[in-house]
């Protein structure tokens, strides 16, 4: 019987019904019922036999049952129904051949029987890792079903034998669920039996067991489907997850993949959310890895060692009492060949560091206090790494506030206690620089605003830090021996004059009006002389220089004043910056950390410049569509650039996402780390989203590739359609960036499905093919 006979006959009963009401009907109650009828005949004592299109309707209630003949025992809450059997309640609808009804209960058991119940689709949570989730547009919340027979256990709780459901309304669906025993829990759960999943009648997928969760809010207790990709490396994956609702506030899922090639990997993920700023989640996986070989795209094979690794990460956020707030994160993994192999997010991929740490925040007034515990560890190789960190690091500040009440000073001051770890791991060499710091550092600043076009900051600063341990000059070893440094610092900053011109356009489609400034600024700053080599560097602090220090720049921006929406707003369209420091002393432009490609306190005297890099930045947005920007250090001495970058956004909302990146660096003679060519890199980086404005049809692609070796690192293209009833999304990814990170990470060849179902969801592992720990 299919889902046409189904409606139709619902149709026909109801139409017989309105078009009888002209002829002789009989109407009584019976158990509680409205009784309608054409032909009654007695059997027995209180057992009727009603024939001609008979009508039974719950007196106060939302129930009704169709049928052409219905027998009725009075006093036994039972009827049986024959012919053309419909029963309705409320938004759900039952159609059979013949059924047996309990007029009490409204409970009952309907043969050759299709129904439709409402269920609201579960919630689909946020998807990380720029993995494509088919969302079904206009995803219909009836579900049919149909079976041999359908027992209706409750309200919305049904036990279907011998059949199934879907959610699609085509007279042959995109998608059916056959089963031995389907138990569907409308907002609570479904179990089948036996269970073949087809799509347009082709059988694509078939389980023995299947528990799914379907409440409303898609977080009861049950087994997911499995999904199912392929890799080169992994070969067949099939992931199977258990979803855990442990209570409002929190949840958990467990789940396992089969990697045909790889092993197994075990996988966990637990999530919280107490409100008012508590929460947090933490996932885990563990890959057993059995040997064997990496085919390589040229024809190669390498081995592959049996191993155990893990991959720890999550984060989490606490509000504590005396308005303290705290923070924890953890991205830790065993090993880094692990990591970049089997992680499809490139950006995670080919990150060669792992780390944890925590910190408590406490704001009171003007003060502040900070703790913070870090720890991370950056890999050169498998056996060479650096770590750096704070264990602890206690910083109490003051924030800026007038000195004397309404005075123009203003005054600050931070102090901080910290061990901070350095320690570097080579082959057979192990270099420790860590330290013991005592840093105090009071400020006062008087701005000058008299006019707005020029303005004047000025600033003093004493600083006295301490230091446990030292550098030898002799050996350049650290020693331990203490080491104390004070300096002054007074610096001047300048912003214009200011040039300013406007035009009003009040004839342009583009704006109403036009403005360009001009914004010369120079900064003379002077700290007083530091015997910087003692000092072991570990960050900012360290490597203050004495020295004389001018940096003077130009900003011209140019506005314009567009209509948005009914109101008319000054934007910035475009804006171009220029600057560049000069020191007094040479050695100063080794450190200074205002420009990207200081040389990290290189000595050689040859590199010894009076002059800083010369530091370029333009940006455009002429449009809330489009914003572009491109940012450039040249080379003072050679007049070269040493790097470039650019990259821009275009935006159309609900329609297309397009972003385009590029970055070069560039040779530079007697400049190390730019005067290697193999060091150098030149890379072009792609992405995008196109879809129909109803999410009908979309398409995502993105690629990374190297230009200075001409190779394709990545490229993934994720397509998907949603229909009525369903969605569904297939995915491939090529990962190449062996030899590019540093560690031997092989090629592979990455394909992934998910599908969406309305009502039940969407099936598919977070992380993609290569799952991380899922929803």
């Amino acid at each position: 019987m299919s889902r046409v006979f189904f409606i139709c006959a619902l149709s026909i009963v109801l139409w017989a019904s309105a078009r009888s009401a002209t002829a002789q009907q009989v109407q009584v109650t019976v158990n509680g019922y409205d009784v309608r009828t054409y032909r009654q005949e007695r059997l027995e004592e209180k057992h009727w036999l009603l024939t001609g299109s008979v009508e039974l309707e719950q007196v106060g209630g939302d129930t009704k049952l169709y049928a052409d003949e219905v027998e009725v025992f009075e006093g036994e809450d039972k009827v049986l129904a024959r012919g053309n059997v419909v029963l309705t309640q409320g938004n759900n609808r039952i159609a059979a051949d013949h059924a047996e009804f309990n007029t009490r209960t409204r409970l009952g058991t309907f043969y050759s029987a299709r129904g439709m119940a409402n269920i609201p689709p579960p919630r689909q949570a946020p998807q990380p890792g720029g993995i494509i989730v088919p969302t079904a547009t206009g995803l219909d919340t009836d579900v049919y079903f149909f079976g041999e027979t359908v027992e209706k256990l409750g309200i919305k709780k049904y036990k279907i034998t011998n059949g199934g459901f879907s959610t699609c309304v085509q007279p042959t669906p995109r998608w059916e669920l056959f089963a031995d025993t389907v138990v569907l829990n409308v907002d609570h759960y479904t179990v089948l039996r036996q269970a073949v999943f087809t799509v347009k009648g082709v059988p694509v997928l078939y389980l023995p067991y299947v528990y799914y969760p379907t409440q409303e809010d898609g977080r009861a207790t049950g087994f997911l489907l499995p999904t199912y990709g392929h890799t080169t490396i992994d070969g067949h994956v099939i992931h199977n997850e258990f979803f855990w609702a442990i209570n409002r506030s929190m949840d958990a899922t467990v789940a396992y993949d089969y990697l045909s090639k790889t092993g197994g990997r075990a996988e966990t993920e637990y999530r919280y959310n107490m409100g008012a700023g508590a929460n947090g989640s933490i996932d885990a996986n563990v890959l057993n890895e059995k040997g064997g070989t990496y085919n390589q795209p040229d024809g190669s094979t390498v081995p592959r060692p049996a191993g155990r690794s893990f991959t720890v990460r999550g984060g989490a956020n606490q509000i504590f009492p005396g308005n303290f707030r705290g923070r924890a994160y953890v991205d830790y993994f065993s090993s880094i060949i692990t990591n970049q192999t089997y992680n499809p997010d490139v950006n995670v991929s080919t990150s060669n560091n792992r780390r944890y740490g925590g910190n408590v925040v406490g704001m009171w007034r003007s003060w502040s206090l900070n703790g913070t515990f870090d720890r991370t560890e950056w890999f050169s190789s498998t056996i060479s790494s650096a770590v750096s960190g704070s264990t602890p690091r206690i910083t109490l500040s003051r924030n800026e506030r007038p000195l004397f009440g309404t005075s123009p000073l203003y005054f600050a001051m931070s102090g901080e206690a910290a061990h901070l770890d350095r320690t570097t791991t080579n082959v057979g060499s192990f270099d420790d620089r860590s330290v013991s710091r005592f840093d105090l550092y009071p400020q006062i600043r008087y701005p000058f605003r008299k006019w707005q076009w020029f303005t004047v900051n000025t600033s003093a600063t004493w600083r006295d830090t301490f230091y446990t341990r030292s550098i030898d000059p002799v050996s350049t070893l650290p020693i331990d021996q203490d080491l104390n440094r004070t300096y002054f610092a007074v610096q001047a900053q300048a912003v214009g004059p200011v040039f300013t011109r406007v035009w009003d356009t009040p004839d342009n489609h583009y704006a109403e009006r036009f403005k360009h400034t001009i914004e010369p600024s120079v900064t003379i700053s002077r700290t007083s002389a530091i015997d910087i080599q003692k000092i072991i560097q570990i960050d900012g602090t360290d490597t203050v220089f004495g020295t004389t220090r001018v940096t003077y720049g130009l900003s011209n921006r140019l506005y314009a004043k567009r209509k948005v929406g009914q109101l008319s707003q000054a934007q910035e369209i475009v804006a171009f910056d220029i600057n560049q420091s000069y020191y007094v002393d040479a050695r100063a432009a080794q450190f200074d950390s205002q420009y990207t490609t200081i040389l990290g306190g290189a000595s050689s005297p040859v590199l010894a410049n009076n002059y800083s890099p010369i530091q370029l930045g333009l940006r455009a947005s002429p449009s809330v569509r489009f914003n572009a920007n491109l940012r450039g250090e040249i080379d003072s001495r050679y007049r070269t650039l040493r790097t470039l970058s650019a990259n821009g956004n275009y935006t159309i909302p609900q329609h297309l996402q397009l972003s385009v990146g590029w970055s070069r660096k560039f040779f530079v003679p007697l400049t190390p780390g730019y005067d290697n060519l193999l060091a150098l890199d030149h890379y072009l980086n792609f992405g995008s989203t196109l879809q129909t404005r109803d999410n009908k049809y979309g398409v995502t692609y993105s690629a990374n590739y190297d230009i200075l070796r001409t190779r394709l690192l990545q490229q993934r293209i994720s397509t998907f359609y949603n229909s009525q009833c369903c969605g569904i999304a297939f995915e491939y990814q090529r990962y190449n960036y062996a030899g590019v990170t540093g560690f031997f990470v092989p090629s592979d060849r990455r394909f992934f499905l998910s599908f969406t179902l309305a009502g039940l969801g969407n099936f598919s592992p977070v992380g993609g093919m290569n799952g991380g720990v899922r929803r």
